[in-house]
């Protein structure tokens, strides 16, 4: 038999290691020092800098096992970028023992705490390298039935209707206070034809009602703004939550519809694939 027929090697071996160390505690998130940072402050990026790295901020934390107290700011690679933040607001970050100035900081622990990433994507290749391997050696039906379930699972997995039920509660007490834009990042992206892409996200100062200062990047429904500086509008912000925001409520929704649009769509291209599939074989 080719090589080719034991593709499932890898993925596998990789899934089992890595559950493996995670049953073990041996995996990088696990032996990592986990401690809760506040941002103690927050800089407007410069006009016309590039947003890759989202805002910078300083954080203040304390490292549980020495208590020593430390105050970093997240420029550079410090894991993932804020896009909305205030003085006070508090995130997860996580280091090497003894490294804190390497922390790695997180808008969101789950799945990570134990070290899963990775054995996770391998089971799923795992499940696309089978689906392939059944079109090829079982035929179109028997294909077809696999991509179906593939698809049903991966919108059962997605969370994005979950998280678009979450934001529109969150919204349908929206509170509507005025914003200002105090700066525009730009990014520029080659396609694959060598074309320029030029991006843009304006960076907006918004008060709250609670008198707390948020600064944000308008990432949803900056499509819909010309964000020139100086210029003057109307956020609409979760009063639980001012990094929930959104300058165009109808606009949110719209999105937030094509969310949900996506997942049905996998969910019935799933069916479908399905129900064609059972009728091949």
């Amino acid at each position: 038999m080719s090589w080719v027929g034991f593709w499932w090697v890898l993925p596998v071996a990789g899934a089992l290691v890595g559950y493996g160390r995670a049953l073990a505690g041996v995996t990088r998130a696990q032996r990592a020092v986990w401690a809760v940072a506040r941002v103690v402050e927050v800089r407007v990026p410069a006009h016309g800098a590039s947003g890759m790295d989202a805002l910078p901020v300083t954080l203040a934390f304390q490292d549980p096992l020495s208590g020593a107290e430390f105050r970093l700011g997240n420029e550079g690679a410090h894991g993932e970028g804020v896009h909305a933040a205030w003085v006070g607001r508090e995130f997860t970050v996580r280091y090497p023992p003894g490294q804190p100035e390497r922390f790695h900081l997180m808008r969101s622990t789950d799945g990570e705490r134990h070290g899963l990433t990775v054995p996770n994507c391998c089971v799923w290749l795992l499940a696309v390298g089978a689906v392939a391997h059944a079109w090829v050696v079982g035929g179109p039906g028997w294909g077809l039935l696999g991509l179906g379930v593939l698809l049903v699972c991966a919108g059962a997995l997605s969370g994005d209707i979950g998280r678009a039920r979450e934001r529109a509660a969150r919204l349908a007490s929206a509170v509507g206070v005025p914003a200002r834009v105090v700066a525009v990042t730009e990014d520029i992206h080659t396609d694959g034809e060598g074309t320029e892409i030029v991006s843009r996200t304006p960076v907006v100062v918004f008060t709250t009602r609670d008198g707390v200062r948020v600064t944000a990047l308008l990432l949803r429904g900056a499509q819909a703004l010309p964000g020139s500086l100086g210029r003057e509008l109307t956020v609409h912000y979760a009063v639980d939550d001012p990094s929930v925001f959104t300058p165009d409520l109808a606009f949110d929704r719209r999105e937030r519809g094509k969310d949900i649009a996506f997942v049905v769509a996998l969910w019935t291209g799933g069916l479908a694939s399905m129900a064609v599939g059972a009728a091949l074989l």
